[in-house]
Order: structure tokens, then sequence, then C-alpha cells
């Protein structure tokens, strides 16, 4: 079992479902990367997704494309945030998980890319662009290494493909919450909860939902009917907006609430 894996399933036999925030590298400038790591550690989070900014960011909403601009504008790359990243190595000790598109990784090389992460201590990786069946080479490179490549399940996708995604899943499953990109949400449909219990039901591994989940209430709702939750946009906006205490008052109090459903 790998390290993110492990740290997810022990946080949820602990009585705590995993709150995994989302963070823009380089947003602010990169040298406030190890700052955000640090204070997000300290808040209580059980991982951390490290966003890699990208011209063409797909999956994204308008918050996550905003900061994306915003780092790209001052040189941020995958290159140097992993580097970044590398020089924090020995005082973030929770699971770090980069979230990037496959064209900066190709761009990179893959065995480069993926000695790169484990020099940085990278536990898991998310390529919301790169389907099961394009995977191989990657999971390759990967293969000997701590770092867990998270394949990601829609509403859209029928059971048989779901149970597929979920048996070459590792780290944990990232089950989206919406059919569209990011973004807060006013609330989803109880249709969606149902759903989320299926594909737990499904996995060998944790399933965290994500996309669209921005209130504390719907933190802990989601939580409910997975092994936690990954929240985006807000962390985005309040880290850019330097509302640094709505952040430890949304991971704090959501982790307290969390309720554990067998």
């Amino acid at each position: 079992m790998k390290t993110l894996e492990k740290r997810i399933r022990e946080s949820v036999e602990e009585g705590r479902k995993a709150f995994v925030p989302y963070m823009m590298a380089g947003d602010g400038g990169l040298g406030a990367l190890r700052e955000k790591l640090l204070f997000l550690q300290e808040a209580g989070v059980t991982a951390i997704e490290v966003g890699i900014p990208f011209s063409d960011p797909v999956a994204d909403g308008e918050a996550i494309q905003r900061a994306g601009e915003r780092a790209l504008a001052e040189g941020v790359t995958l290159r140097n945030v992993l580097k970044e990243l590398e020089k924090c190595k020995g005082e973030v000790a929770v699971p770090l998980v980069v979230m990037t598109y496959l064209n900066p990784v190709l761009a990179f090389g893959l065995t480069q890319f993926v000695e790169a992460c484990s020099r940085s201590g990278i536990t898991g990786l998310i390529i919301p662009d790169l389907p099961l069946e394009e995977s191989e080479p990657l999971r390759n490179e990967l293969n000997g290494t701590d770092i867990a490549l998270v394949p990601l399940v829609s509403l859209t996708s029928p059971d048989e493909r779901i149970e597929r995604i979920a048996e070459s899943a590792e780290g944990f499953l990232y089950a989206v919450t919406v059919n569209g990109i990011t973004g807060e949400r006013n609330k989803f449909s109880e249709e969606l909860y149902s759903h989320m219990q299926r594909v737990k039901e499904m996995s060998r591994v944790p399933v965290l939902a994500g996309f669209g989940i921005s209130t504390q209430a719907q933190v802990i709702e989601m939580g409910k009917h997975t092994d936690g939750v990954i929240v985006g946009s807000t962390i985005v906006e309040a880290f850019h907006r330097d509302e640094l205490e709505k952040i430890r008052e949304l991971v704090q109090t959501s982790a307290e609430k969390f309720i554990i459903v067998d």
C-alpha cells in the first residue's frame, strides 16, 4: 500500500474523513508555496493537492483558471514547482499530490518527471486528461515508486467502466461530483449521493469526492457518503484574498463534524 492510501485510511479509521485542499502552485509567487503548504499542514489537512498552472486547463473553473494565469505570469512551470517542493521535503510531512495536465508531463519526459517527483517527495499524481487506456507508459514509470496515479470517475461513467478504473486506482479514487468543470455549486442532488455510495462499493481504495464542494455543509454532507473530500476553488480564492482564517475554520470545523457512515 502506497503512502497516500495509507494516510487516508488511517484518517478514516481514526474517525475523521479525509480533507484534501487544492492549491495553485505559484499563485502569489513561487516563494509563497512553502508557507502555504506549512499553513495547510498545521491546519490539519490529510493531504494537499498541488496544482500546476497550465495554459489550457480544461477541467478547471473560473477561480482556478485565474489562479493559474496569475502563476503563469510569475513564470511558474512544472519543473520549478517540483524543485521548490524538493526544498520543502523535510518540513512538509503530509502527502503531496500533484495535479497537472498531460502536455507538461510529456514535455518534461516521463522518466525525468517521475524521477523529479520522487526527489520532491510527491506521493500522488492527478492527470485529468490522461484516460485509463493511455496510462500504461506512465504506470510503468511509476512501478517501484511510492507515487500513486489517482484516476477520476465521472457521473456519466457506466458501472463497467467505473469498475475498470477502480481496479487500476492507487491512493484514492477521485469521484467527480458534477458534469463539467471545477467551481462552487449551490447544492447537490440526492441522486449524486446514491452514485457516490455505489462508487464506494465498487472501489478497493478510498473514494474522495471533488469538484464544486465549497461550503462546510457540503463538505460534511459529502463526507457522509465517501471517505473524504477535495476542496479547490474556495481554498484558492481564500489564499488569493489572504483569508487564512477562513481556510483554517473550514478545515478544522469540517473535520470535527464529519460523520462516519458504515
